[in-house]
């Protein structure tokens, strides 16, 4: 996931959140945890899972060293209070802003992936095409934004 992964930087911040998609039918919900780096829009992180402390850890496990110590920003779901050390994350509403990118990019994943649309009848057969759609939208994201920078 690194790869095209823009460097951290002092004073980065992440904005993390999770977006809900569907495998198989309506009722089989898997979550998208994510986490963009405020200053270069790029996603440094994401999880794929339910709605868990546990699928929450994943998403730190795979946030680069390198940006672990940036302060972070989150709704106030209370996985990220459990996982994200209580120094550097802040649980805010959505009325402060400081989770506006993220929310951003979620509109813009719903907008180009079609199984990831809240009222839809496109779902993703199995997981695994299911992550690997979500992966292969980061990856050219995250491309997309470093060729224009």
């Amino acid at each position: 996931m690194a790869d095209g992964l823009a460097p951290a930087r002092a004073g980065d911040v992440l904005e993390l959140d999770e977006v809900c998609g569907y495998v198989g039918k309506r009722a089989n919900k898997v979550w998208t945890w994510t986490a963009l780096c405020r200053r270069t829009r790029q996603i440094v992180a994401y999880a794929n899972g339910d709605r868990s402390e546990a699928t929450c850890r994943v998403l730190w496990g795979r946030i680069p060293k390198a940006y672990r110590g940036c302060r972070t920003f989150s709704d106030f779901w209370k996985a990220y209070a459990s996982v994200f050390s209580e120094q550097g994350h802040q649980s805010v509403g959505k009325d402060t802003g400081e989770t506006a990118h993220m929310e951003r990019w979620n509109n813009t994943l719903r907008q180009r992936v079609g199984r990831m649309v809240r009222k839809t009848l496109s779902f993703s057969k199995d997981e695994s095409w299911h992550d690997g759609v979500i992966h292969w939208f980061v990856v050219t994201y995250n491309s997309s934004l470093s060729l224009n920078s």
